[in-house]
């Protein structure tokens, strides 16, 4: 149950006070914290799996896919994808991705007008992500959610069908940051529903 509204107010008061809910210092969605999860990951040699957001179809959702097609859908790392998977290849642009298996034109839209504000582009996505020695299947991003800068953590599992992914991919198939973004909104607009589509307005822009 949400804090009645004096209770919020005082807690919106401190957060804004501590600097929380600010892009160097977000709120951590669910209370998972990126650098503490990736620390715990490496130092245990884990791939990343998020029990909050798991490899599985619920999290796709209800009526995105046939049951047979659900029946063949088969969760990959990039890596189990792609022979040398990049998160970023060559910048960013508004030519890097297109639709997967299921139509979602709307996202491709969105993500296409955040490419021409590459101030925003850099907050929304951190380019210093790579598959390099700290790689761990952890990636994260950042959305502007009723005013404040929320962090979103995934794990790089991505569904499949026979190989190929079924929603955003990149046209470059060694490029992963299309459908790893696509993941995180995911995350964030079915754990929290309340904010969903109107392509990404309250999400993406100020």
């Amino acid at each position: 149950m949400p804090p009645p509204g004096v209770c919020q107010s005082i807690m919106n008061a401190r957060h804004k006070k501590d600097g929380y809910g600010t892009l160097t210092n977000p709120d951590r969605f669910f209370q998972q914290d990126y650098k503490i999860m990736k620390e715990y990951c490496l130092i245990r040699n884990l791939r990343f799996v998020d029990d909050m957001f798991p490899p599985d179809k619920k999290s796709i959702g209800e009526g995105i896919l046939s049951p047979t097609d659900m029946a063949q859908v088969q969760w990959l790392r990039p890596a189990e994808i792609a022979p040398n998977p990049s998160f970023v290849l060559d910048g960013i642009s508004r030519f890097d991705f297109g639709q997967g298996l299921v139509g979602n034109c709307w996202f491709l839209a969105s993500i296409g007008a955040l490419t021409f504000q590459p101030n925003i582009l850099k907050q929304v996505v951190p380019l210093e992500q790579m598959f390099d020695m700290k790689y761990c299947g952890l990636f994260h991003f950042r959305f502007w959610r009723f005013g404040r800068w929320v962090d979103v953590i995934i794990d790089d599992k991505l569904p499949t069908i026979n190989g190929k992914l079924i929603f955003v991919r990149s046209k470059d198939k060694n490029e992963f940051w299309p459908p790893l973004l696509e993941k995180a909104y995911a995350k964030l607009t079915t754990l929290h529903p309340d904010n969903i589509h109107p392509a990404f307005k309250s999400v993406f822009f100020c």
